[in-house]
């Protein structure tokens, strides 16, 4: 019976649900989940410089079934290059902006610490031009487009695109079908 190599990336806006998403799916297949945010940013929310962050994405990725969460555009071709599936999470604006909007205010209220020290503050989300709010308002529009066109470009014809689109709470439970489908396709 030959092995089943998940090799998972997981896209969206901010606020969509990636790294929830990647977890459940990283928690049932038994496989490693890599989050991006965590490979990138540095204390005091300093940005990895380019080749920092493509060295630590390229260790991350040497095992054979892994789930990635996240968008960065420094490292795709480095993941989707080596990636079999790519689901992108395209939900309703209001939906992400509302789910953004508490998770962000949760991890503000808690003092919630993220990657490398750093926390969200009332300052940066609200009154700053780095606000992940604002982040997301300001690329919402774009980002449906750029992976709608990511998906027909050739360099990306091995992979296994799924588009959740409006579906938020079947995401999951897709995923999981999908999944056990493609294992007994590799099986026959």
């Amino acid at each position: 019976m030959q092995k089943i190599s998940y090799r998972i990336i997981i896209v969206g806006t901010s606020g969509s649900g990636k790294t929830t998403l990647a977890d459940k799916v990283a928690e049932q297949l038994k496989i490693s989940h890599i989050e991006l945010d965590s490979l990138y940013w540095e204390p005091n929310w300093q940005a990895a410089p380019v080749r920092t962050f493509q060295a630590r994405v390229l260790k991350a990725l040497r095992s054979s079934c892994w789930v990635v969460d996240g968008n960065y555009g420094k490292v795709r071709d480095i993941i989707w290059g080596r990636a079999n599936t790519v689901v992108f999470l395209d939900y309703p604006f209001r939906v992400v902006f509302t789910r953004l909007f508490i998770r962000t205010l949760r991890r503000v209220f808690k003092q919630q610490e993220l990657w490398n020290g750093n926390r969200e503050t009332i300052q940066q989300t609200f009154f700053s031009t780095d606000s992940i709010l604002l982040w997301m308002i300001q690329t919402y529009p774009q980002r449906r487009q750029q992976y709608r066109d990511l998906f027909q470009r050739p360099e990306y014809s091995h992979l296994s695109f799924k588009d959740f689109g409006r579906r938020r709470k079947m995401a999951t439970k897709s995923l999981k079908k999908l999944l056990f489908l493609s294992s007994l396709s590799k099986h026959t």
